[in-house]
């Protein structure tokens, strides 16, 4: 194993699990340091933007940063993803961990690759193979699980944090769809980081991130602020992307089913949230899915091809 292939290796690891337990660390913020939903959404996607764009500018190619508004139908298309899809998957990803945790509400966002096949399914874009069937069974299995610990009288887990998670499953699958064409024509990084900046802008007008009383946020909140924004944000998408350098589609995205695992371990185990085992028994169906569309390999399935493209789009 080369030098290059081992570094690669360790960058994805380290991205996955940095996007995992940003997630436990965010619902630390919200549940003991007050922190507000819009403010953290806002702050977190401006500042990841504007330094996945320097990454670009220093490292890349910096052409492409103004190069895809010049461009009148890519521009638009560029900021209906940016409210739409970036937006749509930060928001409601946050607000489920806010009215839940970030274990349950990272599980449900990664119900989106078996949305994607039912959407395509109905669009009648693919054919249902067996490998969707087994797919869409695991991820609703998982689910009943995940949601109701195998009671068939009550639920787990708060309805707002269902709601919320599987509309961020919904913002993901749309996320990961319509993004496709513009990867076709510029880095991921240039789409990602403007996709953030322009989500950001938007939130702003409801919730500007210089409104806060920043006198009154303690030294450890800071901490956790800054690993959120920069380490489980800017760091392991950039790392995330680098390891594409080295490693195939399949290996990050089988090596990137560390994300929900990490979120799951660090819930459970360091902000000591309840989980029962038929909980665990839905993370593993959930995870397994992941895992199995991970390795299925075909080049000529249109489910595959669409769904591969959310290897360079990872944002949780």
């Amino acid at each position: 194993m080369n030098k290059q292939r081992i570094i690669s290796l360790f960058l994805v690891i380290i991205g996955a699990t940095f996007w995992g337990i940003g997630g436990t660390v965010s619902q630390k913020l919200f549940q003991d340091f007050a922190i507000e939903v819009n403010w953290l959404v806002t702050t977190r996607l401006l500042i990841a933007g504007l330094l996945l764009l320097t990454v670009q500018y220093v490292f890349k190619d910096r052409s492409q940063i103004l190069g895809v508004w010049k461009n009148r139908k890519t521009a638009v298309s560029l900021i209906i993803f940016g409210l739409l899809g970036m937006l749509g998957v930060q928001y409601t990803y946050m607000a489920s961990i806010h009215h839940g945790n970030a274990a349950v509400a990272t599980l449900l966002q990664y119900l989106a690759p078996a949305m994607i096949i039912i959407y395509l399914l109905l669009r009648k874009l693919t054919v249902l193979t067996k490998r969707d069937g087994i797919t869409v069974c695991l991820a609703l299995i998982g689910c009943f699980f995940l949601l109701t610990n195998g009671s068939l009288s009550q639920l787990s887990v708060p309805p707002l944090a269902i709601v919320w998670g599987v509309l961020s499953g919904v913002a993901l699958a749309f996320y990961t769809l319509y993004a496709v064409p513009l990867l076709k024509q510029y880095d991921s990084l240039v789409i990602v980081g403007w996709a953030m900046t322009i989500g950001s802008v938007a939130l702003s007008f409801i919730h500007p991130p210089w409104k806060m009383d920043f006198t009154s946020i303690s030294i450890e909140a800071y901490f956790y602020l800054i690993f959120v924004i920069i380490f489980g944000t800017m760091i392991a998408f950039w790392f995330y992307i680098e390891s594409l350098q080295s490693l195939s589609a399949q290996e990050t995205s089988l090596l990137g089913s560390l994300e929900p695992l990490a979120a799951v371990l660090t819930t459970v185990f360091w902000l000591r949230e309840p989980f029962g085992h038929f909980q665990w028994l839905g993370t593993a169906c959930i995870i397994g899915m992941i895992i199995m569309l991970a390795l299925y390999k075909n080049s000529s399935s249109k489910t595959s091809q669409r769904l591969n493209h959310k290897k360079s789009l990872r944002v949780s």
